[in-house]
């Protein structure tokens, strides 16, 4: 799996429910620094920060991945 673009995805998962980047930072106990370097690619993923990242979004690590290989591969076939 490639997850180069997991800090894009994030991000727009992040701006389609309508949450600022402090606030979800905030609500899922992630320093906002910390989640702005993934969103931009300039920071690796830790799987601690992903469970809290899935959990936000009401997600298992394993469901926000998936979802992430999906559009992958949507995006791929387009």
């Amino acid at each position: 799996m490639q997850y180069k673009n997991l800090g894009l995805f994030i991000k727009n998962r992040r701006l389609d429910a309508g949450y600022t980047l402090n606030s979800f930072a905030i609500q899922n106990d992630i320093e906002p620094a910390i989640l702005s370097r993934i969103e931009n690619i300039k920071q690796d993923i830790k799987l601690g920060v992903l469970i809290k990242i899935a959990a936000g979004f009401k997600q298992t690590p394993s469901e926000f991945l998936l979802e992430f290989e999906n559009y992958i591969q949507a995006k791929k076939h387009r």
